[in-house]
C-alpha cells in the first residue's frame, strides 16, 4: 500500500549543490584541486625546509673550510699573503713524519687523552650509579655534576693554575701538610700532563655521568628483579645487569672523549700562560691542537698548519673506523 508520507525534503547541501551554477561547482572543484596539490607538497617538501639551514651552515663553515684546508695543506702558502700558494704536493705530509715535535706532540696528546679518559669515564660511571638511586635531592646533585661543563675553560683553567703553583698553590700546600715536598707542576713532563688532564677529568666527568645515568634509568627494572630473585647483591647487579647493559653508551663516550682528547686545545694553552704555545719550555704538554696553532698562528705557516690539522682528521676517521667495528661486534654477540 502506498504511503502518504510527504517524500523527504532535500538537505541544504544537496539543495546548494542542485541551485549552485555550473561554473561556480567548476571552480570550487578546481580550488579544492589546487589546495590538495599544495598540501601534497608540503608534506613532501617541508621537512627538507626544515633541515636546509644545518645544511647551508655545514656547507659554509664546514665542508668549505675542510677542503680548502685539504687544499692549502698541499701548498707552501704563508699567513702573511695567504693568497700567495706554491704548489708543493704532499711535502707538507713527509715533514711531518720527520718532525720531531710533531711526534711528541702526537704522544703528548695521547698520554693527556689516557689519563683524562679513563679515570673520567670511571668516575662518571660510579657518580650515575649513586644518583641512580632514589636520593634526597636528586635534582641538585645532577645539576651539580653538570656543573663544570657549563663553566668556562679559561676560568677553570686559570683556577687550577692558581691549584697547581709551585710555591703557593693549595695542592702543595697539602702535600707539604703529609710530608712530601713541593712540586714543580708546569716544569715536569708527567706531572704537567697530569695537571691538565685533571683540568679535563673535573670539566667533563659531570656531563659523562648523566649521559650514564640516562642510559641506566632506561634499562628494565625487570632485569634487576630477576637478579636480585637469583640473590645477586647490588654490587653484583652493576657488574652482571648495568655495565652490559651500558656497553653501547660506553662504546659513545669513549668515542667522543677520544675525539675531544685528540683535539685538546684550551687547557694547555692556558696552564702555561707564559710558554704560549709551546706547552712548556720543552714542549712537555704540547698537544696536536697547540702545535697546530704554533705552525698556524705563531711562525704563521699555514701550509705546515693545515696538513697537521689533515693529520687530525685521518686520526680521528681511523677512531671511527675502531668505533664502527666495535659496534658492529658489539651487535652481533648481543
Amino acid at each position: 500500500m502506498a504511503s502518504d508520507a510527504p517524500a523527504a525534503a532535500p538537505s541544504l547541501g544537496e539543495e546548494g549543490a542542485a541551485l549552485r551554477p555550473p561554473e561556480k561547482a567548476g571552480h570550487d572543484e578546481r580550488r579544492r584541486a589546487r589546495r590538495s596539490r599544495r598540501y601534497r607538497q608540503d608534506v613532501r617538501w617541508s621537512p627538507y625546509a626544515f633541515v636546509a639551514p644545518f645544511f647551508l651552515f655545514f656547507l659554509a663553515f664546514g665542508l668549505f673550510p675542510l677542503l680548502y684546508t685539504g687544499w692549502a695543506s698541499l701548498h707552501r702558502v704563508e699567513l702573511t699573503a695567504p693568497t700567495d700558494m706554491e704548489w708543493v704536493g704532499l711535502r707538507n705530509f713527509s715533514r711531518l713524519l720527520e718532525d720531531e715535535f710533531f711526534w711528541n706532540a702526537l704522544q703528548n696528546t695521547v698520554t693527556i687523552g689516557l689519563i683524562s679518559t679513563v679515570p673520567q669515564l670511571l668516575i662518571a660511571l660510579g657518580i650515575a650509579h649513586l644518583l641512580n638511586y632514589r636520593l634526597r635531592g636528586s635534582m641538585f646533585f645532577r645539576v651539580a655534576a653538570l656543573t663544570p661543563y657549563a663553566t668556562s675553560v679559561a676560568a677553570a683553567t686559570l683556577v687550577f693554575v692558581l691549584l697547581f703553583g709551585r710555591d703557593y698553590g693549595m695542592i702543595n700546600w697539602a702535600l707539604g701538610m703529609v710530608g712530601f715536598d713541593h712540586i714543580d707542576w708546569q716544569n715536569g713532563r708527567w706531572t704537567s700532563q697530569l695537571a691538565v688532564s685533571t683540568i679535563v677529568i673535573w670539566r667533563w666527568t659531570g656531563y659523562n655521568a648523566l649521559i650514564y645515568l640516562a642510559a641506566m634509568q632506561a634499562i628494565p627494572n625487570d632485569l634487576y628483579e630477576s637478579a636480585a630473585l637469583d640473590g645477586a647483591s647490588r654490587r653484583q647487579q652493576f657488574l652482571h645487569v648495568t655495565v652490559p647493559s651500558l656497553r653501547p653508551t660506553i662504546l659513545f663516550t669513549c668515542v667522543v672523549s677520544t675525539i675531544g682528547a685528540t683535539q685538546l686545545f684550551g687547557e694547555p694553552l692556558l696552564f702555561n700562560g707564559g710558554a704560549g704555545a709551546t706547552g712548556g719550555a720543552d714542549h712537555q704538554f704540547q698537544t696536536l691542537g697547540l702545535y697546530l696553532y704554533e705552525q698556524g698562528w705563531v711562525n704563521l705557516h699555514l701550509g705546515r698548519a693545515s696538513a697537521i690539522a689533515w693529520a687530525m682528521f685521518l686520526i680521528l676517521l681511523v677512531i671511527g673506523a675502531v668505533n664502527w667495528l666495535l659496534a658492529r661486534r658489539l651487535s652481533k654477540s648481543a
